[in-house]
C-alpha cells in the first residue's frame, strides 16, 4: 500500500480558519487596538486631532499585528510540518520496529497515549515504512497562505468598530466610551462563539469574555487610557 506524505496532498483540506482560530484572531485584534487606544488618549498632544491620531495609530498597530501574526502561523505550520516529516523518516527507516513503534508512541499526546495500543501503531509503522513517496523536505501550499491572509484581514477588521468612533464623535471622551461598549459586545460574541464551539454554556462563556474585556479595560484606565 503506498501512502501520499506530501502535507499539501495528504492534508485534508480544511476551512481557512476554524472557529477558534477566527475568534482568537479577533480577539487579538480587539485587545490590541483597545491597549493603543488607550495609551495615545493619554499622551496626545493638545495641538493634535486626538480622534483622528487614535485612529491611525489603531489601524497601524492592527496592521503591524496582523502582518506579523500572518507571518508567524506560516513558520509555525512549516515548522510543524518539518517535524512532522522528521518523525515519518526516522520510522520510516528504522530498522528496529519496536523502537519505531516507541518513537510513535512517544509523538502522541499523553491523553493518546492511553487509547492507542501497540498493534495499532505497528500498523502505522508498517504503512509508513511501505511508502515510497516521502517529500523531500516540509512545504507550504496555497491553503496556508490563505489562511495567512485570513488571518492578516481578521486582524485588521477586527480595529474599525474599536477605532472608527474616533472618526464619527467629534467628543472624544464619547468616542472613547463608544469605543470601549463596542470592544465588550464584540468580545461577548466571541466568548459566546467559543463557548458553543466547545460544547459548554455560550452565554457563561460570552460573559466571561465580556468580564475579561471589562478588565482589561479598567486596567488601561487605570494605566492612564
Amino acid at each position: 500500500m503506498t501512502t501520499t506524505l506530501d502535507p499539501q496532498v495528504a492534508e485534508t483540506r480544511p476551512r481557512l480558519l476554524d472557529t477558534v482560530d477566527r475568534v482568537c484572531e479577533m480577539c487579538f485584534g480587539l485587545f490590541m487596538a483597545l491597549t493603543f487606544v488607550g495609551a495615545v488618549s493619554a499622551v496626545a498632544g493638545p495641538d493634535e486631532d486626538p480622534g483622528r491620531t487614535m485612529f491611525a495609530t489603531a489601524l497601524g498597530c492592527n496592521l503591524a499585528w496582523g502582518l506579523a501574526d500572518a507571518v508567524m502561523y506560516l513558520i509555525r505550520t512549516l515548522t510543524e510540518r518539518g517535524r512532522k516529516l522528521s518523525l515519518v523518516r526516522a520510522v520510516h527507516g528504522a530498522s528496529d520496529p519496536a523502537g519505531a513503534v516507541a518513537r510513535l508512541r512517544d509523538a502522541l499526546s499523553p491523553a493518546l497515549q492511553t487509547l492507542v495500543d501497540d498493534a495499532e501503531l505497528e500498523a502505522i509503522r508498517s504503512r509508513l515504512a511501505k511508502s515510497t513517496d516521502l517529500p523531500v523536505k516540509p512545504g507550504l501550499g496555497r491553503q496556508d497562505y490563505l489562511a495567512a491572509t485570513g488571518i492578516f484581514l481578521l486582524v485588521v477588521l477586527a480595529t474599525f468598530p474599536v477605532a472608527l468612533p474616533f472618526i464619527i464623535f467629534s467628543d472624544v471622551s464619547t468616542a472613547l466610551v463608544v469605543s470601549r461598549v463596542l470592544t465588550i459586545v464584540m468580545l461577548f460574541g466571541a466568548g459566546l462563539a467559543l463557548g458553543r464551539h466547545a460544547g459548554f454554556g455560550g452565554w457563561m462563556a460570552g460573559l466571561a469574555m465580556t468580564l475579561l474585556g471589562i478588565a482589561l479595560t479598567a486596567a488601561i484606565i487605570m494605566l492612564g487610557g
